[in-house]
């Protein structure tokens, strides 16, 4: 497979670990860092892919993809689609036969993305401090194979999920996955809520972080 040369992007890290978020928790998982993200979330824990990172050929990605020989790839961030050519990429892994999810913070426009890419769309709530950016069109690109994302701050942000989910009908479009804050908000107290509530939601920890911490490149 040939690529054209323009065809690059700026990378943080590709590195093999178990997915630790989403359905496919616990998988082991090909991830592909790109450097950038437009939004500043209170609770981000990425923070040092906003800027670095070395610019790859996408010829050179799908090598290093290629060398761990995964069933499964995620591309992630910062916010990938900050790149434009982060479409092309997410085309590629798709020809070459990997299940390919996107994580993306949903400020930015989802309905270039390939069809057969699970996207992961992470709603900002208020404790985020960046609430205003999400862009709700991207809902109606949204199929059952997708994902949507709330990372929790506390009771407020549970409580304004909830509306938003009742709002746009979420459980109906697809697998919505409620997710602590580290540090903000325990697990244990968001499951009696979702309990409490009868929430048709996905209760998600990170495995990666009870597995390795806060180390990059896990």
């Amino acid at each position: 497979m040939s690529y054209v040369t323009s065809e690059s992007l700026r990378i943080s890290e590709i590195f093999y670990s178990l997915q630790g978020e989403t359905s496919r928790v616990g998988l082991p998982t090909v991830f592909v860092r790109l450097t950038g993200c437009p939004l500043r979330c209170s609770y981000c824990d990425t923070a040092y892919a906003f800027t670095g990172g070395q610019s790859m050929q996408l010829s050179a990605i799908m090598d290093e993809v290629a060398s761990y020989a995964p069933r499964y790839v995620t591309v992630t961030g910062g916010e990938p689609l900050a790149q434009k050519n982060c479409l092309f990429l997410l085309r590629a892994l798709c020809d070459a036969g990997y299940e390919v999810s996107l994580e993306t913070g949903g400020a930015l426009d989802v309905s270039g993305v390939d069809a057969r890419v699970m996207k992961v769309l992470d709603i900002k709530t208020p404790g985020s401090g960046e609430v205003q950016k999400n862009l709700w069109g991207n809902l109606q690109h949204l199929g059952r194979h997708d994902e949507i994302k709330f990372v929790l701050c506390g009771e407020a942000d549970y409580q304004w999920a909830k509306q938003v989910m009742q709002e746009h009908a979420l459980a109906q479009r697809c697998a919505v996955l409620f997710s602590p804050a580290q540090g903000q908000l325990a697990p244990t107290e968001l499951a009696e809520w979702i309990l409490r509530d009868r929430l048709p939601v996905r209760l998600q920890v990170q495995l990666h972080k009870l597995l390795w911490g806060n180390e990059a490149g896990h």
